[in-house]
């Protein structure tokens, strides 16, 4: 190890100023830090959020379910800015006090109910719905997919907060963090990929919530290059993975769902807002006047 340190950890931890990217964001405190109305859009389902990984799952979510033909899935999808911190409003934090997108309000009954935490969010919607998740009258199928769904949640801190941070974001490198982190990476790779050798999808052979939770994640690894670290994790050595990248890819509604609030790439694919299905067919417009 070239970067051993000499630092010895207080008796009592001390706030200091944060370092690397969001270092603005970042604070050891909860509740709202300012006072700010949400708007509210015409459809019964209110989505506030960023085209993050954990964004993005909710919105391929809502688009498979509107691709299914469910008129009450309509929604908009407002653009939280994290990085200017507008996850701390009072609003937000009313419905998610934790300060994380996505949050959801669901309007479609005569009290709004909050939710909030991904995969919350998508069995709410799976059960509301009656789609992507199966249901108690089979046990076996629905403890698989609740299972890789909350292997992905226990997982992305790993993958987020621990690799990412360390190999792109922090303010220094730091060997000891980069190899621990990208082993545990590659072990959770290495533990997908030979699961869809076995399966089409993650949970069995159908496909559900617990595709459209991990492929933000771990398609953004394998197929997106994020974190700029495709090369150095050798994703293309994932096969399964890779072929299952293939299949959601060929999903309208998942390429649909990338979309949305999202404020990176190609402008062609970005749609910061989403209100109406019909929002998506100037994307495509301007698609076909940049070729």
């Amino acid at each position: 190890m070239t970067d051993a340190s000499d630092y010895a950890p207080p008796k009592v931890w001390v706030n200091k100023p944060a370092e690397g990217r969001f270092a603005n964001i970042n604070r050891p405190t909860a509740g709202a830090q300012f006072e700010r109305k949400l708007p509210v859009g015409k459809h019964p389902l209110q989505l506030y959020s960023l085209g993050t990984p954990n964004g993005v799952k909710v919105t391929i979510m809502l688009e498979e379910l509107l691709a299914k033909g469910h008129k009450g899935a309509e929604y908009d999808a407002w653009l939280i800015k994290i990085g200017d911190g507008d996850q701390f409003g009072s609003d937000f934090v009313a419905i998610n006090p934790n300060s994380k997108i996505p949050a959801l309000m669901d309007r479609s009954g005569p009290k709004p109910i909050r939710v909030f935490e991904t995969a919350a969010i998508l069995m709410h919607l799976a059960e509301k719905f009656g789609e992507f998740l199966p249901t108690t009258a089979d046990p076996a199928a629905r403890a698989e997919c609740l299972s890789w769904l909350f292997w992905q949640m226990g997982s992305a801190p790993y993958l987020g907060g621990g690799f990412g941070h360390f190999y792109a974001y922090a303010p220094y490198k730091i060997e000891y963090a980069i190899d621990r982190f990208t082993m545990e990476t590659k072990r959770l790779l290495d533990v997908l990929d030979r699961r869809l050798g076995e399966s089409q999808w993650v949970a069995g052979p159908e496909y559900t919530i617990a595709d459209m939770a991990c492929f933000p994640w771990y398609g953004g690894l394998a197929r997106f290059n994020q974190y700029g670290a495709a090369e150095f994790l050798a994703v293309h050595e994932y096969k399964n993975v890779q072929r299952w990248c293939d299949a959601m890819l060929a999903r309208p509604a998942v390429r649909r769902g990338r979309m949305v609030n999202r404020l990176s790439g190609e402008p062609h694919e970005q749609l910061h807002e989403r209100h109406d299905a019909s929002d998506f067919e100037t994307k495509t417009a301007d698609k076909l006047a940049a070729n």
